[in-house]
């Protein structure tokens, strides 16, 4: 990921922003060469969002006693949603 300065985003902020929004280019602001902020793309932003959600139902869930009968199916869920699995049909 490119690392941009404070005062370089401020100074090219509307061609961050563009390269984001339509490039999927994610940026690191610096401030004294320290990462404190970054700039992507609101798509991003949603798989983001999406991933500490399943991150907050399996914490969630691990606290369960009886978490083991439900572990299996949640890593077997998460398979395959990173394999690309399209699951099974449940229109009517």
């Amino acid at each position: 990921m490119p690392r941009v300065s404070v005062a370089e985003a401020k100074s090219h902020f509307s061609e961050l922003i563009a390269k984001s929004a339509h490039s999927h280019e994610r940026f690191v602001i610096t401030r004294r060469d320290k990462p404190v902020a970054a700039l992507v793309s609101i798509e991003d932003l949603k798989i983001i969002e999406q991933h500490q959600e399943r991150q907050g139902l399996a914490a969630a869930a691990s606290s369960w006693p009886d978490f083991e009968e439900v572990a299996t199916p949640l890593t077997d869920l998460e398979a395959l949603r990173r394999e690309g699995g399209s699951g099974r049909d449940v229109s009517f």
